[in-house]
């Protein structure tokens, strides 16, 4: 897989009467590529939650409330990364194929919220994990 696989969606903010609805994901929508499962993960101003590489799954990543920094590796030897800052004020999704190292920080003060509506259900034994100190990326 290469980073120029991941996939950057718009996503729409609709105003509405007491508050506006914010999109997600359609099964029509490049990127779906079927439902496993949707779970939610807080991630604390300047926490650093990496490294992982999925086998099989694809990711879906929306963050609704906050800023998270994303940071991607093709592979584990890669010095080469992307660096992906989604969350209310870029509103998009990002899809990731199996196959990209993946770690995340919360940019914005207090914490900010991942959603990931995944294709297949979490199995420990499909995705890959590293500590943090693995890959040198200066988070600052």
């Amino acid at each position: 897989m290469s980073l120029d696989d991941i996939l950057i969606t718009p996503l729409k903010r609709i105003p509405a009467e007491g508050g506006e609805v914010m999109h997600a994901i359609k099964s029509r929508d490049l990127g779906f590529n079927g439902f496993g499962e949707a779970y939610f993960s807080w991630v604390d101003y300047k926490a650093i939650k990496a490294w992982k590489c999925h086998q099989q799954m694809t990711l879906n990543l929306i963050v609704p409330f906050g800023m998270v920094k994303f940071v991607f590796y093709s592979s584990e030897h890669s010095n080469e990364a992307r660096v992906d800052d989604i969350g209310v004020d870029n509103y998009v999704r990002l899809t990731i194929p199996p196959g990209i190292w993946f770690g995340f920080q919360g940019q914005s003060h207090g914490r900010s919220l991942v959603m990931n509506l995944a294709n297949i259900e979490h199995d420990p034994e499909e995705v890959l994990k590293k500590p943090v100190s693995d890959f040198l990326f200066d988070w600052k």
